[in-house]
């Protein structure tokens, strides 16, 4: 090799990163040939196009009105928070818990990441602005820190959420995070069903604050702090979008694809609607969408409530005629 060509060769070599790429395509002349990228790996995911399962629901009756696949396991990803919600709501109606006392921040909770309103350790909020920030924002801290106040440690959570998931019938369904993030080394994801969260969002479809926190669409956490202040916005664009829709909640990780579990009411009837699974967010809103009109069109008619009847008049005792008086 001539001393000429090895210069032309190191020179080559030096303007490569550590991936064998060049460091930057803008310094190359306009002349320079780029090589086409490679491409991308593709994700290790279990979604699906359009999802692993999905089921729709009869609220009132629990009657399956369409599904597909809805035995499929998936992972659930942030629609577990429902079952935090569910929880919760029945320990505040059974009056363990009080909407106005505190919920404390752990320096574990401050330090819990993905979707988030930033909680700092030592910071405390009550229950009910708490149920706001897990289900408007979806936010993993908040999670953390209701698990911890209600139970003592998240994991002892974990039992309560697997505890009530056997006896609403969920037998397709184990919880291992309070929240649904990807496990860390050494665990495993949480799993469910399409059938047994349609199972799940019936039941917490009993309780009235339910639609309260997951109806809404956009709120402020710390309100009277500007500086900390976190404008909350819900991740189901089906709220404001879709005709009925007031609640429930999405999820989304990159292993689990895109789910949602969603419900309307129309003309007095309602509709719960699982997508799980699904390879893209915009087909899941589509599908989700489509499947709550093929649930109201699938629903028997609504009976008209019976007419008012007309009460009898009392009956009246006739007065007998006087008797003749003899004269």
């Amino acid at each position: 090799m001539n001393r000429m060509w090895k210069t032309c060769l190191l020179v080559a070599l030096s303007g490569l990163t550590a991936a064998g790429q060049p460091a930057a395509w803008a310094a190359a002349p306009k002349t320079a040939k780029k090589t086409a990228p490679a491409a991308p790996a593709k994700k290790n995911t279990i979604a699906r196009d359009p999802y692993l399962g999905a089921i729709v629901m009869d609220a009132a009756t629990g009657n399956v009105l369409f599904e597909d696949k809805a035995d499929t396991k998936g992972y659930p990803a942030s629609m577990l928070k429902l079952m935090d919600l569910l929880i919760i709501l029945e320990m505040v109606e059974q009056g363990k818990l009080s909407m106005n006392e505190q919920v404390p921040v752990s320096a574990k909770a401050s330090k819990t990441g993905g979707s988030q309103v930033w909680l700092a350790e030592k910071e405390s909020f009550t229950l009910d602005e708490m149920l706001y920030a897990l289900m408007v924002q979806s936010a993993n801290d908040a999670a953390v820190a209701l698990a911890e106040k209600i139970a003592g440690s998240t994991e002892a959570f974990v039992g309560l959420m697997n505890q009530r998931a056997q006896q609403l019938g969920m037998t397709g369904t184990v919880f291992n995070s309070v929240h649904g993030l990807p496990p860390s080394a050494g665990q495993q994801h949480d799993v469910t069903t399409a059938r047994d969260f349609a199972v799940l969002c019936r039941e917490l479809l009993k309780h009235k604050d339910t639609l309260r926190y997951t109806s809404t669409r956009e709120r402020p956490f710390r309100p009277n702090n500007p500086k900390h202040m976190v404008l909350m916005h819900t991740h189901n664009h089906l709220l404001g979008a879709v005709e009925g829709c007031d609640g429930l909640k999405t999820g989304y990780i990159a292993a689990a694809g895109y789910s949602i579990a969603v419900t309307a009411q129309r003309k007095g009837q309602r509709v719960i609607v699982v997508v799980l699974g699904s390879a893209d967010g915009k087909v899941r809103d589509a599908k989700a969408a489509e499947l709550l009109s093929k649930g109201f069109l699938a629903l028997p008619a609504a009976q008209p409530a019976a007419p008012a009847s007309t009460p009898l008049p009392a009956p009246t005792t006739a007065t007998p005629p006087p008797k003749p008086t003899r004269k």
